[in-house]
């Protein structure tokens, strides 16, 4: 059976502080244990919070390009400089609306800058973690190490969706198990040979743990995973396996 648990007492997290650290203190608040095989899922802000992503717009000079777009998006230029200097491609720009091409890969709305659950009254953007994959390894080994205990850790972000309302947590970084389930060449209840089926175990995890951390001020933004099926620890990729090569994008 699969059950999510967020772990209560994790403080606001500061440039430079340990996450694993703050873990430990909250477990130890709280009474609960890390296990074997947990999936222990971070909230992508207090991962970047902790790696110094936080930008000043005081900080940031809007170029021509910026200014051309906030003017046609109606946003800030500051926050449009920031995400084209974290972006490849501006795939749309519209009222209200900037979807670009993340470096990272993801199609995603103002390259999923944050300024939710920042400090500074709108004076400050909080970016993703530079290589979230790479984070969530550290992450991963620093647990080990401080736990002696293989468990496989997520980030998580809230992404919109193409044609449906409302964002959804979905996995920017993984370690430790399989993000993307392949289930192509094993038959179906009536023995049909399935063809396409392949399933998005981290981005399933990454959701549901979502629901639990809330998306307002519930401050909660680290989730315990315990039951996870076996088969998803049997190999170790990364996140950016799920995303898919821009030569199949359909929708562009």
């Amino acid at each position: 059976m699969l059950t999510f648990s967020a772990v209560p007492g994790v403080p606001e997290i500061r440039a430079g502080q340990s996450l694993v650290d703050m873990l430990a203190a909250a477990l130890d608040g709280c009474g609960r244990k890390l296990a074997e095989n947990d999936v222990v899922v971070f909230c992508q802000k207090i991962v970047s919070k902790s790696e110094g992503r936080l930008v000043a717009l005081a900080d940031v000079a809007p170029s021509a390009r910026a200014r051309e777009l906030a003017s046609v998006c109606e946003k800030d230029p500051r926050l449009v400089e920031l995400v084209l200097r974290e972006s490849t491609e501006v795939v749309r720009c519209v009222k209200d609306i900037l979807i670009v091409r993340h470096r990272l890969g993801f199609v995603v709305a103002n390259a999923a800058i944050d300024q939710s659950n920042v400090a500074g009254d709108g004076e400050y953007a909080l970016l993703l973690p530079k290589y979230p994959d790479a984070s969530a390894a550290r992450l991963r080994q620093d647990i080990l190490d401080r736990f002696g205990l293989r468990v496989a850790v997520l980030i998580s972000d809230s992404f919109g969706r193409p044609w449906r309302l409302g964002v959804c947590g979905t996995c920017i970084g993984c370690a430790g198990m399989l993000p993307l389930l392949d289930q192509r060449g094993k038959t179906d209840r009536f023995g049909r040979v399935l063809q396409v089926t392949q399933i998005a175990a981290a981005d399933e995890i990454v959701a549901a743990a979502t629901l639990v951390m809330g998306e307002a001020d519930e401050g909660q933004p680290i989730v315990i995973v315990s039951g996870v099926p076996a088969a998803y620890f049997s190999a170790d990729k990364p996140a950016s396996s799920l995303i898919r090569k821009s030569g199949e994008d359909l929708f562009k």
